[in-house]
């Protein structure tokens, strides 16, 4: 029964109760066999979206597109696995391929489970415009873990800039793989592994649709971190010289600081900052001043920062930074959550971020890189799967994106970091960005009812839903804890930003972040709790 199902020791897991697990497993073999059946009559004819003159199931095209002309055999195994236990089913008015269970115009499927919700919906078209109308307290019982209570208060979570929460359909997509296809990627003949190995670079695609880049560009990475080491170890190190200059700016996190110290110490470099403005604002002028030096071979700069929500005008700053030769590196892993992002439009060469902080799980980011520098750059780490051919004395490596995906990835987090990009997409990332930019709006009005209130960063539209804070005569920390006692969740200290800090003149800050969960309400509740705190230490 367990390899019917594909889960082996259900039991054993301690899920559910044992009688509930035999009731469950015994209605899943019924449905198993019923869909066996009708899948058995239905044969998909039309062709894959995007792909003209294919037809059959798309891990098919995809499997043979990744691996090339040698795998026909594999992919003819591919064709006995899926006549033996019923193909993929196809939604000729949308055309997308859905996964066996589909009906009535939505997918049951836990990879897609967000849109079980929006019922009654008989096509692509329509679950769209349903998904992209739903009211934001809809979008927030997405979210399990706001159900919950934290000290007996309603969880109010305002610390999405450190790590958003996550809907039940990526939480359902991790689970799900595990129990149904798991196995390694890219080498496997057998069903298991074409399945991830489809899974996997489906996910792929849609991270490049979401940011609008050639999937060849698309590189998975543990974390943004990590993918700016990426280029500090490769780029930096095969052209950085002594001389050469890396600048950054003061309001940068420290994953886009340190790894250029470390790159600029092994080359002989120098790293440069930007000033920022009392409004903590970049200072153009001095951007501009530093890169007329011709020195400057690297610019690094966040998209929008983490401590203060400034948004930096980095289309404009690419296009200056490669007028003076230099090459650009954006993080975006406040960004690509919150607004809609096109890096081709930016003209960025590099950009990184983070799938944790945009509802995906931890363990999975990216790194976009324009394909002709990534071609020319040194593999990042050496092993499995970033390997063409081997041999006792050399190797060759594979074609990109894989040539920096040495090893064995975290599959499950990049198919699951792939749904939360589309549960992004299916709200609409526009739709997102206003709402935050209305919440901040309000937080900025309401936090004048807290006269001992200090707030950072801009006023204006180029301002995050990011509010960092201190309240008069209260360390942040204390303010956090005072905080956590009414279930609100804010995060305090310097935020991986200490220049930062240097340049605001403070030690640390309170910071409250808003995202797509986030209401009115949350700050009402915030506001409420911060005039207490501030009354409980005048008295």
């Amino acid at each position: 029964m367990g390899r019917l199902l594909g889960i082996s020791n259900i039991q054993s897991l301690n899920l559910c109760p044992v009688g509930v697990n035999e009731e469950r497993a015994e209605g899943r073999e019924l449905r198993a066999e019923g869909k066996k059946q009708k899948a058995a009559k239905e044969v998909p004819t039309e062709p894959l979206r995007g792909d003209p003159g294919r037809s059959g199931p798309p891990s098919e095209h995809i499997f043979a597109s990744r691996r090339g002309p040698s795998c026909k055999r594999v992919v003819g195994l591919r064709r006995r696995i899926l006549g033996s236990r019923g193909r993929q089913k196809a939604d000729v008015g949308a055309g997308r391929w859905l996964a066996p269970g589909h009906r009535n115009g939505f997918i049951a499927n836990p990879e897609f489970s967000h849109r079980k919700r929006v019922t009654n919906v008989p096509a692509r078209k329509t679950y769209t415009e349903a998904m992209m109308t739903r009211s934001w307290q809809e979008v927030r019982a997405d979210f399990p873990i706001l159900r919950r209570e934290v000290n007996g208060k309603r969880l109010v979570y305002l610390d999405s800039t450190a790590t958003a929460q996550k809907p039940r359909c990526v939480i359902d997509a991790l689970s799900h793989f595990y129990e149904h296809t798991n196995a390694n990627i890219h080498r496997g003949a057998y069903s298991l592994s074409i399945e991830s190995t489809d899974l996997y670079e489906q996910a792929r695609s849609r991270i490049a649709a979401l940011i609008h880049a050639p999937e060849t560009g698309v590189v998975f990475t543990r974390n943004t971190t990590e993918a700016i080491n990426l280029v500090a170890r490769t780029w930096a190190l095969d052209h950085l010289k002594s001389g050469d200059q890396i600048l950054v700016t003061e309001l940068e996190h420290h994953s886009n600081l340190v790894p250029w110290h470390i790159a600029a110490k092994a080359t002989g470099a120098e790293v440069v900052g930007v000033r920022i403005t009392s409004e903590g604002r970049l200072d153009q002028e001095d951007y501009q001043q530093k890169l007329r030096s011709g020195k400057v071979k690297l610019v690094a700069v966040g998209h929008i920062s983490n401590a203060l929500g400034t948004i930096n005008p980095v289309k404009q700053m690419a296009v200056q930074a490669h007028e003076a030769g230099a090459v650009i590196l954006v993080d975006g892993a406040q960004s690509v959550p919150h607004l809609p992002v096109n890096v081709q439009d930016l003209d960025a060469d590099f950009y990184a971020f983070s799938g944790h902080k945009m509802c995906g799980p931890t363990g999975a980011g990216v790194l976009y890189g324009r394909p002709e520098l990534l071609e020319k750059m040194s593999p990042f780490l050496g092993g499995g799967e970033m390997i063409d051919q081997v041999f006792v004395e050399h190797s060759t490596y594979a074609d990109l994106p894989r040539k920096f995906e040495a090893g064995t990835p975290a599959i499950a987090e990049v198919i699951a970091l792939g749904v939360a990009a589309q549960y992004l997409q299916d709200i609409g990332l526009e739709r997102i960005w206003q709402h935050e930019q209305e919440l901040m709006r309000y937080a900025l009005e309401r936090i004048r009812d807290v006269p001992e209130l200090t707030q950072y960063g801009p006023i204006g539209e180029d301002r995050a839903g990011v509010l960092s804070f201190n309240l008069e005569g209260v360390h942040s920390h204390d303010v956090a804890g005072f905080l956590d006692e009414q279930g609100i969740c804010v995060r305090s200290g310097h935020h991986c930003a200490q220049p930062l800090m240097r340049a605001l003149g403070v030690g640390s800050t309170a910071r409250a972040s808003f995202y797509l969960y986030n209401t009115r309400e949350d700050i009402d509740l915030f506001i409420e709790a911060m005039q207490n705190i501030a009354l409980f230490f005048k008295e």
